[in-house]
């Protein structure tokens, strides 16, 4: 079927070159060796590994969770019934996992839990268009601080994905008002073009003021 599909469809060269970035990409092929659903997963494992955010002991919210590469992880570290995956796309069922698809902040509005660790791995849709794509992210990344206010314990942990390129030493000015700690991290497996790295937020003050 592979091969039918590219000798039928004309590819764009940015096709193109991401079919041969992937076929290339080694964190691709120890995923499918491994069975994780996605190569990110490996990102949230070096995470774990630098800040052991993840024990049996925690409750976890994956936001943006499809296909599920790092609510696999959870899983692994923290045990069946202790995950809780969203995603606007219908996710394939993962066993010991809830998934439930629509709007995060929507969808929650149904849970009556506090959770031990929030990881978010979205990302918006770029334009290319700097100041726009700036709101883009700056949206996402208010959209789920304001989130973990109500849906966070004391103590808790946040794992977010932000851009180099002025967003992040905002956002990491407001998260460590809130948090005990608050570390950058590029995982190793993130490739080394892309700009993405992640905010480690630990130790969540839970106070009432935003």
């Amino acid at each position: 079927m592979e091969s039918q599909y590219h000798t039928s469809v004309a590819l764009t060269p940015s096709s193109k070159k991401w079919l041969e970035r992937q076929k290339k990409d080694p964190f691709v092929k120890k995923a499918k060796q491994e069975g994780y659903r996605a190569r990110s997963a490996y990102k949230l494992i070096e995470i774990q590994k630098k800040y052991r955010i993840l024990n049996p002991k925690k409750f976890v919210l994956d936001l943006g969770a499809a296909p599920g590469g790092w609510s696999q992880v959870a899983l692994e570290y923290c045990g069946s019934g202790r995950v809780t995956a969203i995603d606007l796309l219908q996710m394939q069922p993962l066993s010991g996992v809830s998934i439930l698809t629509g709007d995060f902040e929507e969808t929650l509005t149904s849970l009556n839990q506090e959770f031990s660790v929030i990881l978010s791995d979205m990302a918006p849709s770029t334009c290319g268009i700097s100041s726009v794509d700036h709101i883009r992210i700056m949206d996402i990344l208010e959209r789920v601080f304001e989130l973990s206010h109500s849906y966070l314990a004391k103590g808790g942990h946040l794992v977010i994905k932000v851009f180099k390129g002025g967003t992040e030493h905002e956002f990491l000015k407001i998260l460590k008002t809130h948090f005990e700690k608050v570390h950058h991290f590029k995982p190793e497996s993130s490739r080394k073009e892309s700009k993405e790295m992640y905010m480690v937020a630990l130790n969540f003050k839970k106070t009432n003021k935003i």
